[in-house]
């Protein structure tokens, strides 16, 4: 047993789930932007998912107004049950409860659509003093890369924050919040770590300090939330969590960073939600093999853009 001077392993993770789901319209007025399937689950359950792979098994879920069908597809079905096992289908029976075993799921509202920072924040009773995860839900990371659990080591071993970033090319840094850093601290198995010392939301190409993107997953202190409390409304009128995650580096709160290099889906744009329906469409055992031939005739017998009909 552990004493108490001693770290607590981190068990629970904060997804926030508020958004409204613009780019998404017309399909998200009435189904949240989460619940959208990506091939047969939604991505929301990827996320769940992942979280649960990773030893998170207490995850709460920041929601907003309209967004009751998120507890709903968390909850049991009995009458789904029991209509599935009176055709004897075991295997979509098994598919249902896939979503409500994977982990103890809770919720909580937010209120007032804040910015994430303010998200992040509601989960203050929820987590405590121990440290916990973020895992925004249009980024899919593959069940094959362990970025989470590299994530979740890095923290259990330096303390302090750890987020997780991507590099997405000076073209495009413009898009995300970008980060400064400094050389590699920690080496392992896994992707680059590196010791952050500063970071911006959102600048302009030629005045990021470097080309490394934020992407959507967070291993965070509780020291966080009072850095929130802190923390006024940043761009866009909102309560940035980059905001307060500077202010835990100028605070001397060590911030690590971890490179990834892997599989990653974004489900946060139209174009790209198609993208990676396919991408995961093709990896699958039950559609690949059909799924795959049928794609490349397809692709085959496009039309290249910008040539003459025949």
């Amino acid at each position: 047993m552990s004493s108490p001077s001693e770290p607590r392993p981190t068990v629970k993770a904060v997804i926030p789930v508020a958004g409204m789901g613009t780019r998404f319209l017309p399909a998200t007025k009435a189904v949240p932007k989460e619940l959208l399937p990506v091939v047969d689950r939604p991505a929301l359950q990827y996320i769940v998912e992942e979280a649960a792979r990773a030893g998170l098994s207490e995850v709460l879920m920041v929601t907003g107004r309209n967004k009751g069908a998120i507890e709903d597809f968390f909850d049991r079905t009995p009458e789904l049950e029991a209509a599935l096992e009176k055709k004897g289908d075991q295997a979509r029976i098994d598919a249902v409860n896939e979503s409500t075993d994977v982990a103890q799921v809770f919720f909580v509202r937010q209120g007032e659509a804040k910015g994430l920072g303010h998200a992040v924040l509601q989960a203050a009773a929820f987590v405590g003093d121990e440290a916990f995860a973020v895992l925004l839900g249009d980024d899919i990371i593959d069940a094959r890369d362990l970025l989470l659990e590299q994530m979740l080591a890095v923290q259990a071993e330096h303390g302090g924050a750890v987020i997780a970033l991507l590099d997405v090319g000076a073209e495009n840094i413009s898009k995300y919040g970008a980060v400064a850093v400094e050389d590699v601290e920690v080496a392992g198995d896994g992707d680059q770590v590196f010791r952050v010392t500063g970071m911006v939301e959102k600048p302009p190409a030629a005045e990021a300090p470097s080309s490394l993107a934020i992407i959507g997953r967070y291993v965070l202190p509780a020291e966080v939330f009072d850095a929130i409390r802190a923390t006024p409304p940043g761009r866009g009128g909102e309560i940035q969590l980059t905001d307060a995650l500077l202010k835990l580096v100028e605070d001397g709160v060590p911030v690590h960073g971890v490179v990834f290099s892997g599989r990653r889906y974004d489900t946060g744009d139209k174009l790209d939600y198609l993208k990676a329906v396919v991408q995961l469409a093709v990896e699958r055992e039950d559609l690949g093999p059909d799924f795959g031939p049928w794609l490349r005739s397809f692709v085959t017998d496009l039309p290249v853009e910008g040539a003459s009909p025949a």
